[in-house]
């Protein structure tokens, strides 16, 4: 298993409609074409030996590696040093134009030489299918085309400089699944390259060095004019704005829909079971990323997302108003059927290796508090619902006001059994107390008497069930002791006040015991079984939840070094997974967005405190004049 790579020695590149994964050795190691959901293309991230690669690196050893990207893109440079000489694979994908949907995409690798001379080794071992569809070579004298059923994938090359020695290249046959090998001499100046491009219009071609500058040219502009538009000006930011491009890679253009991870399979335990897929937009993720998005500037980027979930209400509203899915696929299907890939052994042994996802048609109440919170936050910047959008919620809403006061599989999707989850709850009145506003400030109809006595019920509640005397904090689920961290929110949408006793002695609780060293874990599930086999990492969501808890509270000097701590378990290029091991290692799926719309907002939120704090400090005394010598 030492062959495989940490989860956090990646990078990630990606052209709006799909993205693939980098690692510091130079292999592309995961790739899914054409959409983030569709079947791997290069899989070994998941199974070095059957999986497929894509890998680019010196010929000859010993050698060094850094890796960084291109100042304020998602151009990734992963950087060899050998006795010999320094070269570079500058990896990226050209953004797709317009938001139509496309199986055209291009994977563009750059090899440079920059010091002495470098010989690149490029293996390129394409499975489709996870590795469950054969395929066909087809070479040519500009390259090569890999045809399986229901992918295509060619080869363009760069032409070679005219003092460059030619390339050697040799084809793999392996029982039908082949690939083919290429040794690229240069010595410092020259550039070299190839582009792999998916559902190609022609056959292979010679892509002259022009163009190949002008796609690298183009890409870098797209990038530097997105990231112009932010308006964050705070403490921290270079890890907001690698964030935001990060959430930018795993938005799905043409419908906005945001994906929780570019990834499948990988472990929340080493060896463990809880291995899930993340490629889908869940509801709740999606939510959170309105107020990133609009935190920051990016109006349209949020604007795209209230689309999607318009889209999502309406045909809900459609098929009678019942509940939503809590998660669908980029283009808003909701077949997530899942299923093991029994011949993958998965990441460093971590099986079973599942795609698709079971908790799809689990009811999970606190997903209709999210998405009303996102809207209402986005009406208050400007971006309103529609009247069909209006009318289509209020079907939504009216069917949570009869269901809410049910158990549900809560907002970790546990697979143990419903509980009355206190999460849910407090969700379920965030949304119907953003409904009554939304119809009180723009004047829709509504049925404000009982969608008002509802909210107020679910308050009561809360306050009767969900607070344990004996903890003297919030707990779980009614009836229980277990503490959740999912309930650092409740300041934070206005339930309580921060600085409410019944809302400081919860935070106390948590800190005691869900904290360990500022890493926050989501609940305790020796205490709480969830229905899996082992345990897991702390979740770094929470953890940055827990930054934005205390610095609400006015707890600002534990707020900040908790994420200053928080940001050195960060990898290489600024990118967090779900999880963070004992040992520092990060865990699960990878990067996750999670994490990263939680950095944004602890963020936001802890600068303005800070900020807020320091024009309210008294001003330091003048200092006395020094007496004359």
């Amino acid at each position: 298993m030492s062959d495989y790579p940490l989860i956090a020695d990646h990078g990630l590149i990606g052209d709006l409609q799909t993205a693939a994964l980098v690692a510091t050795d130079g292999t592309i190691d995961w790739f899914c074409c054409p959409r983030f959901d569709s079947p791997s293309v290069f899989g070994a991230l998941l199974d070095q030996r059957h999986g497929g690669h894509f890998r680019a690196r010196p010929a000859e050893g010993p050698y060094s590696v850094k890796q960084l990207y291109h100042p304020n893109t998602a151009i990734l440079i992963t950087r060899f040093m050998t006795e010999e000489g320094a070269g570079e694979v500058v990896d990226f994908m050209p953004v797709a134009t317009g938001t139509a949907a496309t199986r055209n995409h291009r994977l563009v690798r750059m090899l440079r030489c920059v010091r002495g001379h470098m010989e690149f080794s490029v293996d390129l071992l394409p499975r489709f299918d996870y590795g469950r569809q054969p395929h066909e070579i087809h070479a040519s004298e500009h390259g090569a085309v890999f045809v399986g059923k229901d992918m295509e994938l060619t080869v363009h090359t760069v032409r070679e400089p005219e003092d460059a020695r030619p390339a050697r290249v040799r084809r793999i046959d392996d029982g039908g699944a082949g690939g083919v090998h290429v040794w690229l001499p240069l010595k410092a100046g020259q550039q070299r390259g190839i582009v792999l491009e998916s559902f190609a219009d022609g056959p292979p071609r010679e892509i002259h060095q022009a163009e190949f500058q002008q796609l690298f040219d183009d890409t870098v502009r797209y990038w530097r004019s997105w990231l112009r538009r932010s308006q964050y000006t705070g403490r921290w930011r270079e890890a907001v704005e690698r964030s935001a491009i990060t959430l930018k890679l795993m938005t799905y253009a043409p419908s906005g829909a945001l994906v929780a991870a570019p990834t499948a399979g990988l472990p929340e335990q080493l060896g463990g079971e809880r291995n899930w897929d993340y490629r889908y937009s869940w509801i709740r993720d999606a939510s959170f990323s309105v107020y990133a998005l609009l935190g920051l500037g990016f109006t349209e980027e949020a604007g795209a997302f209230i689309g999607w979930l318009r889209d999502r209400v309406r045909e809900q509203a459609g098929d009678g108003g019942g509940p939503l899915s809590i998660m669908y696929r980029v283009d808003g299907s909701s077949d997530l059927t899942e299923e093991v890939l029994d011949h993958w052994e998965g990441y460093r042994g971590s099986r079973p290796v599942r795609i698709g996802n079971g908790a799809a048609d689990q009811l999970q109440l606190d997903i209709y508090g999210e998405a009303l919170d996102s809207i209402y936050f986005a009406d208050e910047r400007g971006i309103q619902l529609d009247h069909k959008g209006w009318t289509s919620l209020g079907t939504i809403i009216d069917w949570l006001t009869e269901h809410w006061d049910q158990p549900d599989e809560g907002i970790w999707e546990t697979r143990g059994g419903r509980q009355d989850f206190t999460y849910g709850r407090l969700m379920s009145w965030v949304a119907l107390d953003r409904a009554v506003r939304l119809s009180t400030r723009r004047g829709r109809p509504a049925a404000l008497p009982r969608w008002t006595d509802e909210r107020d019920r679910i308050y009561a509640q809360i306050m009767d069930r969900g607070w344990n005397p004996e903890r003297q904090a919030f707990v779980q689920h009614y009836g229980s002791d277990v503490l959740d961290s999912a309930l650092l929110r409740m300041a934070t949408v206005g339930f309580l006040a921060p600085h409410d006793p019944m809302w400081t002695s919860t935070l106390a609780a948590m800190d005691q015991e869900l904290v360990s060293d500022s890493l926050v874990y989501r609940y305790n599930p020796s205490a709480s079984p969830d229905g899996l086999r082992g345990s897991e990492g702390t979740f770094s969501l929470c953890t940055f939840s827990y930054v934005d808890a205390l610095a609400r509270a006015g707890h600002l000097d534990q707020a900040r070094l908790a994420f200053e701590k928080m940001l050195t378990y960060a990898n290489h290029l600024g990118m967090f997974s779900e999880e963070v091991a004992i040992t520092g290692e990060q865990l699960g799926n990878f990067p996750q967005a999670f994490t990263h719309l939680g950095l944004i907002d602890a963020a936001i939120t802890l600068d303005a405190a800070l900020t807020r704090a320091e024009r309210e400090a008294p001003a330091a005394p003048a200092a006395l004049p020094r007496p004359p010598t």
